[in-house]
């Protein structure tokens, strides 16, 4: 690779790592992330980033819906802001001047985004780029248990992306953090390794198997490996527990998202859940308020199911 083209990868590179995001109280933006993510499924899919604003408003506005924190904005609106912000970042261009959050001028003109020019042939000249750059994305900005179903949801196949080599840059150095190798046992000990939720405690040979060390604030978003941070919870309520279907109220009680639904008996188990107690032996650890308070506000979905009754 010559000097001149590995400047203009580098380049790219970073600014594909800095993407400028929108803080509000605190709360996740991970808008950008998933257009971006969406035009890198097309880009490998099609050969080309190509995404016109009609099938941006729905497509790009469910993964909002699905993968980004509860939110008042309507599905629409919330896919114009990164549609039209992404700009800023000087990786993606639309083929009409088009101000910024403007759903009426979007649909009116029929306009269509992409990747800069110098973006999309950077992407495309190294074989694996397109992969190592979604995959420093979803995992800066989703919990491994959620970061599969991002890729499957935006057409990049999960088993690729998460074996890529490393590619993008990390200017928050929270990649750079450094996993306590002991903590998922302390938090499976801590719990008598069952989950919290059920009281699953299967073992295999004496080994505990399906129950999982599941992080209340995510690791990849500055949550601690510390025992304050630490929930067991089995393999499927870890999931939900990250998707935002099941949380922790102020009360210590599970809480099971109003938005989930479910039609066949095993699924609507999960509604017999709502207002339990945690499982958990005397004196424990109990995860910390300001952890709970942060799932409650960038993981839940929206309102608790209402209380039988109330």
């Amino acid at each position: 690779m010559t000097t001149d083209r590995r400047n203009d990868r580098d380049a790219v590179l970073a600014r594909l790592a800095t993407l400028r995001q929108h803080q509000r109280d605190g709360r996740r933006s991970p808008h950008k992330p998933l257009l971006v993510l969406l035009a890198l499924g097309r880009l490998a899919g099609t050969g080309s980033s190509d995404l016109p604003w009609h099938e941006a408003r729905t497509r790009l506005g469910a993964l909002i819906d699905e993968f980004g924190p509860a939110s008042t904005t309507s599905t629409t609106q919330s896919a114009a802001y990164p549609f039209t912000r992404l700009r800023s970042d000087r990786i993606w261009v639309l083929d009409q001047d088009t101000p910024m959050d403007a759903i009426g001028p979007l649909t009116a003109q029929r306009v269509t985004g992409r990747f800069a020019p110098d973006v999309e042939r950077v992407l495309t000249a190294e074989p694996g780029l397109v992969a190592s750059a979604a995959r420093a994305l979803v995992t800066s900005h989703f919990s491994d248990t959620v970061a599969p179903d991002v890729l499957m949801a935006v057409g990049l196949d999960p088993d690729i992306v998460l074996h890529a080599r490393d590619a993008l840059p990390d200017p928050s150095g929270l990649a750079d953090r450094q996993r306590d190798a002991a903590w998922r046992r302390r938090i499976l000990q801590e719990w008598d390794r069952q989950c919290a939720f059920c009281g699953f405690d299967g073992q295999l040979l004496g080994a505990t198997v399906g129950v999982e060390a599941a992080h209340v604030r995510w690791f990849n978003l500055g949550g601690p490996d510390e025992l304050d941070n630490g929930i067991a919870l089995c393999g499927l309520h870890h999931k939900l527990f990250d998707r935002g279907v099941l949380g922790l109220g102020t009360d210590r009680t599970i809480h099971v998202s109003e938005s989930y639904s479910a039609r066949t008996p095993a699924g609507k188990a999960v509604y017999d859940l709502h207002g339990r107690p945690v499982h958990g032996r005397p004196g424990l650890t109990f995860p910390a308020e300001r952890h709970l308070a942060w799932h409650r506000t960038q993981v839940f979905k929206g309102r608790p199911l209402a209380q039988a009754g109330s």
